[in-house]
């Protein structure tokens, strides 16, 4: 694909010295000649979303000679490919064909839709808000397409959540404010300031403010808006997502145990007091022996690790509901999508539950270090939950399967301890 890209390349600086500098096409020409010149060596590849953007280019650059043919047409053809793409490139090129198309046509329906889809993946959201109301309001019904009316509606209650958050408490909060009067801050900018607002609020006027309690529920909400996808995944086999609110009530008033993936516990006879919990809880890569283990997974918790987490095994092992801790979101989304395999789960949690103990709309505490066991995650959260009339852990008792710091706080919550059981309770 290499030896087409460059060709093209030196196609379009030809074309853009021939192209009159006012002509309505130039600014595409020279922004689509700029991008092909500098593509990395070999990065179309021979197929998927690279190539079919080259190819889309090189069928537009056909059609400014061809006089059966719409540039218009082709144009916009372009900058959907330049959003499958993705990345800044991608989405930076979309942006630019965009305006040069609804400048070419301020009335056309495909140009405010796809500049608003550009600058949505570039975290502008206050400007694609603005670009698909321009775009609905060009339908003849006003009802746009269902991607556009899903983003639509995610962005405009983002911004409600934001502008409520600040109202909660007038005369702080200034930075956050100013941010907010700004129609072109990025999500990248407002999502952390948003997060250190949050803490400043909580630190200063307490957990149990009432104000401090509906700042926390609107932050809650702020995230998942903010970490949806900007186009729903189809459901995996029937798997359906899960949040905080549908976690808590899959196991209220169901006695839970989270089980140690250690040897003396496969080695032992605890199999049937195990599996006589309502709901048994497992943890990263775990093996069944079911006169020690027990032999259900009710609950499948697991925390990437590393750079690359969408490369791990996939999650085979059948489980009520799988619960996917890590960070960053995009890691965490491509993971999912790489590892969930269709029908090995009924549940799968989502982006609300990714990590709770560092998350403020949930137990927000940092004091965990930058890798606290999975074991610990989970238990953490089900506590916080307080959901369970009986929460045990069962192989933990021997040192070294917890940090000490969680060690610590177990030791702290725990109401019995029975060694000969392997079995510390919390409740």
């Amino acid at each position: 694909m290499e030896r087409v890209t460059k060709p093209l390349a030196g196609l379009f600086k030809a074309r853009q010295r021939e192209a009159p500098g006012p002509g309505p096409y130039a600014r595409s020409l020279r922004l689509c000649g700029e991008h092909l010149a500098a593509a990395e060596p070999g990065a179309a590849g021979a197929g998927g979303p690279q190539a079919r953007l080259t190819r889309a280019i090189g069928a537009f650059a056909a059609s400014l000679d061809g006089p059966a043919a719409d540039p218009f047409d082709a144009l916009l053809q372009v900058g959907e490919r330049a959003l499958e793409a993705g990345g800044e490139r991608g989405l930076g090129l979309a942006l630019g064909l965009a305006e040069s198309a609804a400048g070419i046509r301020r009335r056309s329906k495909g140009a405010w839709r796809l500049r608003g889809l550009a600058l949505d993946g570039l975290g502008r959201g206050d400007e694609a808000l603005e670009c698909y109301e321009r775009y609905a309001a060009l339908l003849p019904d006003g009802r746009p397409a269902p991607e556009v009316a899903r983003r639509t509606d995610t962005l405009r209650r983002r911004r409600e959540c934001l502008e409520a958050a600040v109202a909660l408490f007038p005369g702080e909060g200034a930075e956050l404010r100013e941010l907010l009067g700004e129609p072109t801050s990025t999500t990248a900018v407002l999502a952390p300031r948003f997060d250190a607002y949050v803490r400043a609020r909580v630190a200063g006027h307490g957990p149990g403010d009432p104000a401090v309690r509906r700042l926390l529920a609107l932050y809650g909400r702020y995230r998942r808006l903010v970490e949806r996808d900007l186009v729903p995944d189809p459901l995996l086999g029937g798997t359906a997502p899960v949040d905080v609110g549908g976690l808590r009530a899959l196991v209220a008033g169901r006695t839970v145990c989270v089980v140690a993936n250690a040897g003396d516990v496969s080695g032992s006879a605890l199999g049937a007091g195990i599996d006589g919990y309502d709901l048994v809880v497992r943890c990263d890569e775990f093996r069944l022996r079911a006169e020690g283990t027990g032999g259900r997974t009710d609950l499948h918790a697991v925390t990437l690790r590393g750079d690359t987490p969408w490369d791990g095994p996939a999650w085979t092992q059948r489980a009520g509901v799988r619960l996917v801790f890590g960070d960053p979101v995009a890691g965490w989304r491509r993971a999912l999508r790489e590892r969930l395999v269709p029908g090995a789960q009924d549940h799968v949690a989502d982006a609300s539950l990714r990590r709770p103990l560092s998350d403020p709309a949930l137990l927000g505490e940092d004091g965990w270090g930058a890798a606290p066991t999975t074991a610990f995650t989970v238990l953490r959260l089900l506590d916080f939950l307080d959901a369970s009339p009986r929460l045990d852990l069962v192989g933990f008792t021997p040192a070294g399967r917890l940090r000490p710091r969680e060690a610590e706080w177990v030791g702290r919550r725990a109401t019995h301890v029975d060694d000969s059981k392997m079995r510390i309770a919390l409740r």
